[in-house]
């Protein structure tokens, strides 16, 4: 078992999060305080990246849900990057996440939607 690893980056005025690993009880609370402190109130979003996520269990659904609450009180926008074909994609679709927030499938169309431009 991986637990989840974080790495940050900004393009423009987005944080992009890339999450891998397995994401559950253990470490869905630590990992969205991080990713609300690491995600400055100038930005215009957090662009969420679960392409290398394995696993995610309701723990880290209810932390999806908790983000998408703290950016928007923010007055910020929650995107997440989630490939068609993976199995956290099942995942979220088979929970309803997709119907309140937006799935993309790679960070260069999320980025995109938001106006922002990628390198």
């Amino acid at each position: 078992m991986r637990l989840a690893d974080v790495q940050f980056s900004s393009r423009e005025n987005a944080v992009v999060a890339r999450l891998s690993g397995e994401i559950d009880l253990s470490n869905a609370q630590h990992i969205s305080a991080a990713l609300l402190e690491a995600t400055p109130n100038t930005s215009l979003a957090l662009v969420l990246d679960l392409t290398d996520v394995t696993y995610l269990d309701s723990a880290g659904i209810q932390m999806i849900y908790r983000l998408r609450e703290g950016v928007r009180a923010r007055a910020q926008t929650l995107r997440l990057v989630v490939p068609a074909d993976s199995p956290t994609n099942d995942t979220l679709r088979l929970a309803g996440v997709a119907q309140h927030v937006q799935t993309i499938g790679t960070v260069d169309e999320a980025l995109s939607e938001l106006g922002t431009p990628t390198p």
